[in-house]
């Protein structure tokens, strides 16, 4: 950006909070960076918002509201996208509604086979030799955008870049990372106890569990934990799974 000068002794400010910090940085970049180089607006993205350390999470996204909405009612574009959990809204809609009308949502769901193959070929960048690298892919993520992501950096670092003749042959090397760099971080908050409700649901014969079918030797409430920690996933009343095959796969080696 260009056509701007930085005062090295800016004004000093005495404001009460982050929230006037930050209301007041923004406007300031939008009148001297901004304006200057004719920027016509901005955007920040937000990753998994629900992990902000917060008493109640829910009180970013109302926070962000509030700033975003001024700044845009005093001509600065500046636009906020940011990711969470399906449900993160759920808990504010009764006594904050006009905060989960302010964004628009979107909802981001595992790709079908004919996405994948498009994904592989923007990954590897060629049409060429991908018909049976795409329907292996597929297979191992089932359209899970992050695994796909995983896997096909991990591929083109094996392979220097070009398409493996044989990813099969390199998918313990490429699980190993996934093991160190995803799966063990999910499990580095999780209790013993929980641990072995995870284990033991691998190790079931189907995929869909009734927490009932392993009551008294695990409590309900270990099923809403780990819910709530996106390990498994509620798939409806009274029926859970682990939230991916290769989470599965990546518990029964490790018991």
């Amino acid at each position: 950006m260009g056509g701007f000068t930085l005062d090295r002794e800016a004004q000093r400010f005495f404001l009460s909070s982050g929230s006037t910090l930050l209301r007041h940085a923004l406007g300031e970049a939008w009148k001297r960076f901004f304006l200057p180089a004719q920027i016509s607006g901005a955007m920040f993205f937000l990753d998994d918002l629900d992990n902000f350390a917060t008493p109640v999470a829910q009180d970013v996204a109302r926070t962000l509201r509030d700033q975003f909405q001024w700044l845009g009612i005093n001509r600065m574009n500046y636009s906020v996208c940011f990711s969470a959990r399906s449900d993160y809204f759920s808990a504010i809609r009764s006594f904050a509604e006009p905060a989960v009308r302010f964004y628009t949502k979107f909802y981001l769901e595992p790709f079908l086979a004919e996405e994948t193959t498009e994904y592989a070929e923007a990954a590897f960048r060629t049409h060429e030799k991908l018909h049976g690298l795409s329907r292996w892919l597929y297979e191992k993520t089932l359209g899970h955008p992050y695994f796909l992501a995983f896997i096909c950096r991990e591929l083109l670092a094996c392979t220097q870049g070009s398409v493996p003749e044989s990813p099969e042959h390199l998918w313990p090397r490429v699980f190993q990372q996934l093991e160190r760099n995803k799966f063990r971080l999910d499990l580095a908050q999780v209790p013993e106890r929980e641990l072995e409700l995870l284990r033991t649901l691998a190790g079931a014969q189907r995929d869909e569990i009734n927490p009932r079918h392993f009551a008294p030797a695990f409590q309900y409430a270990l099923f809403g934990r780990l819910t709530e920690k996106g390990l498994l996933i509620r798939t409806g009343r009274g029926r859970y799974k682990l939230y991916h095959s290769l989470f599965r796969e990546f518990l029964r080696q490790t018991k």
